[in-house]
């Protein structure tokens, strides 16, 4: 039954705030800030989930940028969890076809989102000249998540170039953010899912990396989000386990 009425508030959250957000959106079309405020909004449901939210934020990121974001992607509540960790002045990249969902696809859209034609190649690899334009010409910081697909629960998995190739082409640091495992531990029919660990690291200096030596630069970033995973799941898994209801 608490699933249900979990489900029944979501979806009419869903609807309502993007209706009002596309609305909102429409006075200041594609601002820099409508993101981030769309962001936390929806990152305030976290609580419809049962789960408590600890979000870390290093100063050198508070006050520095713009930077490209990397983030490990897990499952749908991203939506509801992670969000809540957008800094102002961020946007993120999605797949152009985000844009027909209705009432959350608009708002997607006019928020500023960079959308990306993923069935066309050639546009996709565009997608990289675009956000990097939005770096340089607006200082807009660039939320993506190199895994390029949901996790559902098989670890962190291999990273894609696309992000790193970005932050080399605008010459701005990479800021890896890790999210403590959320795959099987928030269920619907559960009233306290627990505690869940944002985590941003210090960023990234992307100077004397090219085209030619991004690897190593993937494998460090990959490796320093792998341990600090592992880190903040043995930190939230350490709290009291919630009970089942």
């Amino acid at each position: 039954m608490l699933a249900v009425i979990r489900i029944f508030i979501l979806g009419v959250f869903v609807i309502v705030a993007g209706f009002l957000g596309s609305l909102f959106c429409l006075l200041r079309p594609f601002h820099r800030n409508n993101t981030a405020l769309a962001a936390h909004v929806f990152g305030s449901m976290h609580r419809i989930l049962g789960t408590q939210l600890d979000i870390r934020v290093p100063e050198s990121v508070k006050t520095g940028g713009p930077f490209v974001y990397v983030a490990n992607h897990q499952n749908s509540w991203d939506i509801f969890t992670m969000s809540a960790s957008l800094l102002p002045g961020t946007v993120t990249i999605g797949k152009k076809s985000l844009k027909w969902v209705p009432f959350f696809g608009q708002l997607y859209w006019l928020a500023g989102n960079i959308l990306i034609d993923r069935k066309n190649s050639s546009r996709a690899h565009g997608t990289i000249g675009t956000a990097v334009s939005a770096i340089k010409k607006d200082a807009l910081s660039i939320w993506m998540f190199p895994e390029g697909t949901r996790s559902y629960g098989r670890g962190l998995l291999p990273f894609k170039t696309g992000a790193f190739h970005t932050a080399i082409q605008a010459n701005v640091a990479i800021v890896p953010v890790c999210m403590s495992t959320t795959h099987e531990k928030i269920k619907l029919n559960r009233w306290n899912n627990g505690k869940i660990i944002i985590e941003m690291l210090p960023p990234v200096a992307t100077e004397g990396y090219n085209r030619e030596s991004v690897r190593p630069l993937i494998a460090d970033v990959y490796g320093q989000m792998l341990t600090k995973i592992t880190e903040i799941d043995a930190e939230a898994n350490s709290e009291v386990s919630p009970k089942s209801s």
